[in-house]
């Protein structure tokens, strides 16, 4: 394949790319961090393909596997914690194989920057049966989403690119190819492979288990299990980006670097291990390596001197294997910047409200996770996509009408389209009370403002019919549906007091744009000194643009400020005024 140019790309990016000239026909997501990017570079493609933000990555994966099915190379990408919500057609798709290739790409986080947990995507790939290639740099995502499709359609497998945060997000150089042709396959129905029916998915367990032990024989010979000899006092199996903080750590110590980390080269394994005086694995998260190498009998030294816990470094490789204690310098002394809500942000004058009413809130996956934060501390729970609605209505179940009375569902648009529906359902369906909150910033806000179903625009950029949530809610049975502006706190407080005593479901949906949304000069608000008494009721919804000066009274930064007005709303001397801007 000939090679255009080299340039610098993201993991994310090269992985975008890799897809590209594997000749990708058909790609499905849902945005989450560290995934996101992989999709808004791939659709600069979208002349050669087609891809798409699915409401959740249980219809991302089912998308995928109709493309594959009908011949076409595809793949669907979404973060680790996303790859749950795909277990229920993944493991069945496992059964199933391929037509076209087909590639799950899962992001894993050590760390926890932007999740909920630790997961590690091996683990699931294991009990799923799936191959999992991790590539180690941004050259190397690029090449194994091209290989993975290779595998994929060779093999009948579908395949994980698995990779982590610091892989999505850092840069390395990317030798542009050009792209496949005439990857796509004719359509052949075949029941007996395609229709997972007790007696059709017995006989394709048995497949599963043949390909994968092709597979195990194959990744002997694989390029991208190599060996690199040096001195054998140290010898090390390490695969992904950990791979790079060995060769930094140990620069003269042998290295086994797996691309292919299940099914694993057993016999390259036994054979590094048996040159080598001590045999370390170094791996990220779970010891998924350590506990099938030392299964085989070889003795290996793993967790004993890691942590199963976050990110690795060179220091932490230097330390755990050479003793060494490295002294590092001093970090700068800088001021803590806890997690906090942006200026402007519709979800600050909700929860300032819900706070003044002494209410509790289940909470959800998003933005809005932030209220569970000083000073607003008013969400109690966050679990995961839709869990709010759902763990709203067990505590009714549980402890009855009068302990949800003081507490609510909060929940974003965009997660409400995800997984929220059912959860909102279920509670109409089984006779629940309680009111939830869709707090709607018409956006995906958390993972950078990506469109959804509610928003009337595709990831290709088209406009769509817009989801109409009043009318939705509606349609699934809720009777009692208000919509209200979210900077509207007297109209917002009256409502919440309202829905509260219904005997029913009720629904507030709280409707102002992501501030970060609007373009253009903004208004902002300023304080008159003269008027202003120092009484911090402004101070409360913890707005990071208000300041409090050392004569008591306050100051708002017109750089951060975005007018939004709440300020002035809850100040009783009038010392606070909008300016508006043209």
């Amino acid at each position: 394949m000939a090679q255009l140019k080299k340039v610098i790309m993201l993991g994310n990016e090269a992985i975008a790319r890799g897809a590209y000239e594997a000749g990708v026909k058909v790609s499905a997501a849902y945005p989450g961090t560290p995934s996101t990017e992989i999709s808004e570079y791939l659709v600069q493609y979208k002349d050669s393909l087609y891809c798409e933000w699915s409401p959740n990555e249980k219809v991302a994966a089912e998308v995928a596997l109709g493309a594959s099915i009908a011949g076409s190379r595809a793949m669907a990408c979404m973060k680790h914690v996303g790859f749950n919500v795909a277990a229920d057609p993944v493991y069945s798709i496992s059964y199933i194989g391929v037509n076209g290739g087909l590639v799950f790409v899962v992001a894993d986080d050590p760390g926890l920057y932007s999740s909920q947990n630790e997961q590690d995507t091996r683990m699931v790939a294991l009990a799923a049966k799936l191959p999992v290639l991790e590539p180690s740099d941004s050259a190397e995502a690029k090449e194994y989403t091209k290989l993975a499709f290779e595998i994929s359609e060779k093999y009948d497998r579908p395949v994980v690119l698995r990779i982590t945060t610091r892989l999505a997000h850092s840069q390395g150089v990317v030798e542009l190819c050009e792209p496949c042709t005439d990857t796509d396959k004719p359509y052949v129905k075949n029941i007996a492979k395609t229709v997972m029916m007790p007696g059709n998915a017995k006989l394709r367990h048995v497949v599963v288990e043949e390909r994968n032990s092709e597979l195990a024989q194959a990744a002997d010979t694989m390029a991208i299990n190599r060996v690199e000899m040096a001195d054998t006092s140290i010898g090390v199996i390490t695969s992904g980006i950990p791979y790079q903080y060995v060769k930094e750590a140990l620069p003269n110590a042998s290295v086994l670097k797996l691309g292919m980390v299940n099914p694993l080269p057993k016999q390259l394994i036994c054979d590094f291990a048996s040159k080598v005086d001590k045999l370390y694995i170094v791996e990220e998260l779970d010891p998924v390596i350590e506990q099938q190498v030392k299964a085989w009998g070889i003795e290996a030294t793993g967790k004993e001197i890691f942590s199963l816990l976050g990110e690795y470094s060179a220091n932490i490789i230097r330390k755990a294997i050479l003793g060494e204690d490295v002294d590092a310098a001093q970090p700068a002394q800088v001021p803590g910047r806890p997690p906090i809500l942006c200026p402007g942000c519709p979800h600050r004058s909700v929860y300032h409200t819900l706070k003044k009413l002494g209410m509790h809130a289940a909470g959800d996956i998003g933005c809005y996770t932030l209220g569970a934060v000083a000073p607003l501390q008013v969400v109690d729970t966050t679990v995961c996509m839709g869990s709010s609605i759902s763990s709203l209505h067990g505590m009714e179940k549980a402890k009855g009408r009068e302990f949800i009375k003081n507490w609510v569902a909060v929940i974003g648009d965009s997660t409400f389209m995800h997984t929220g529906i059912n959860s909102l359902m279920n509670m109409v369906y089984n006779n629940a009370t309680g009111t939830v909150l869709i707090l709607d910033n018409s956006t995906t806000g958390m993972t950078g403002h990506q469109d959804h179903a509610a928003t009337g625009k595709t990831l290709m950029g088209d406009a769509t019919y817009a989801i109409d949530i009043p009318a939705l809610c509606r349609a699934i049975g809720v009777k009692n549906v208000v919509t209200v502006n979210a900077f509207d706190t007297a109209l917002l407080e009256k409502t919440i007091k309202e829905e509260q005593q219904k005997e029913e479901v009720s629904v507030i949906i709280t409707k102002a744009p992501c501030v970060l949304l609007t373009k253009g000069k903004k208004p902002f608000c300023v304080v008159d000194s003269e008027k202003c008494k120092g009484c911090g009721l402004c101070l409360k919804p913890g707005c990071p643009a208000i300041t409090k000066q050392a004569d008591g009274t306050v100051k708002i930064d017109d750089t951060m400020c975005t007018g939004c007005g709440l300020c002035e709303s809850l100040c009783h001397t009038a010392a606070i005024k909008l300016v508006k801007e043209g």
